[in-house]
């Protein structure tokens, strides 16, 4: 019989147990500011509305209201630094998932991996790597931005992370760059209303706005609609970038990236876990094996390049980069075949992203050096 192991996922490394306990008390200039002795602030989220939007937040612990105009959205923007505008809004209504997400001819690559809410490292980090300037706006070209999934929970400024992405994605694109954001197991989580792991603010905001807090990232949600487009896997020229990692019986099972990409969208992600678990290929998705999970590359003793290099000729491609296991720095394997992006943001470990350039990748610190891997 199949059973659930979601709770065993969860107890796997005992580093993943750990809950962050420390709040950053570095002030943010882009958004209210959150520390564990003062008012709730949050939001805001946004919804669709009589052909139209209304935006909920809780500002020093009073929940408030409005129905957005263009005229009035300007105030919203102001008040939480966002940087996209009205119009940005409206053409979500219509994003759809795309399986098959493929892209080329990129020479530019910030990768950034598991940020849980943590959102002063996670400008900075951006700032020191050429990806945004001091104003938060985008300033990486025709660059492409891959974040590894893993932006809630944790931390206490998931929402400014994910608005900053949404408004980050539509600079991008006008300059002729990307925003990618895939989905980690913290997503699919969270949008399956396992909420174990969110920041206590989240949990005394519930109580303030009568919301609870999956119900903010529904599909009649801005964000929960935006955050239901995107996809699992991504392929860029000659790398694969998936949150956990691709294990040796996803391609005995012959999964191309579409596939994969459809199953998750389709038939995994919002779904109750009973009923993923009824069917043996959902189920293996959404194990320990699966690319939400799987952390063979760092953890299994006996997986060498020989197994590497079947999944690579599978896919047709040189490089894996992932998030989801913590290395207290980026780590390379099998000279860059495997690159673990994910350097324990939400523990306060020494923050680090992925640069690709010239054809090499690079370890990005936050003072902006950088190392060739």
């Amino acid at each position: 019989m199949i059973i659930n192991h979601l709770t065993q996922k969860m107890s796997k490394p005992l580093t993943y147990l750990i809950i962050g306990l420390f709040i950053n008390l570095n002030a943010s200039a882009a958004y209210i500011t959150q520390t564990a002795d003062t008012l709730i602030n949050d939001g805001p989220y946004i919804y669709f509305a009589d052909n139209g939007f209304s935006a909920k937040w809780i500002e020093n612990d009073i929940f408030r209201e409005r129905k957005l105009s263009p005229d009035n959205f300007i105030e919203i923007k102001n008040k939480f630094r966002l940087v996209f505008n009205y119009n940005d809004l409206k053409s979500t209504s219509l994003l759809k998932p795309e399986y098959k997400q493929c892209y080329s001819d990129v020479d530019s690559i910030g990768i950034i991996a598991d940020i849980h809410g943590e959102y002063v490292t996670y400008i900075k980090l951006l700032q020191a790597s050429g990806i945004i300037d001091k104003n938060l706006n985008w300033k990486f070209g025709k660059g492409h931005l891959v974040v590894l999934g893993d932006i809630f929970d944790r931390g206490n400024m998931v929402t400014e992370v994910l608005w900053h992405l949404f408004g980050l994605e539509k600079q991008a694109a006008k300059a002729g760059g990307m925003v990618h954001v895939l989905l980690g197991n913290h997503e699919f989580l969270v949008l399956r209303k396992e909420l174990s792991f969110i920041n206590e603010k989240y949990a005394k905001a519930e109580l303030i706005s009568s919301i609870k807090y999956y119900d903010q990232f529904a599909d009649n949600s801005v964000l929960g609609k935006w955050l239901r487009s995107k996809p699992v896997m991504i392929t860029i020229d000659n790398t694969i970038f998936v949150h956990a990692g691709i294990s040796a019986d996803v391609i005995h099972r012959n999964l191309n990236i579409a596939q994969i990409n459809r199953q998750f969208s389709e038939n995994i992600l919002g779904k109750d876990p009973k009923l993923v678990n009824c069917d043996e290929e959902l189920y293996f998705l959404d194990e320990d094996n699966g690319p939400l999970w799987y952390r063979g590359y760092f953890t299994d003793t006996t997986f060498c390049e020989s197994r590497l290099d079947s999944i690579l000729d599978f896919y047709g491609k040189e490089h894996i980069v992932v998030g989801h296991t913590v290395n207290k720095e980026i780590k390379s394997l099998f000279n860059t075949k495997i690159l673990g992006a994910d350097t324990g943001i939400m523990y306060k470990q020494s923050p680090e992203m992925i640069i690709y350039k010239n054809d090499s990748f690079y370890k990005s610190l936050i003072t902006g050096k950088r190392i060739k891997l």
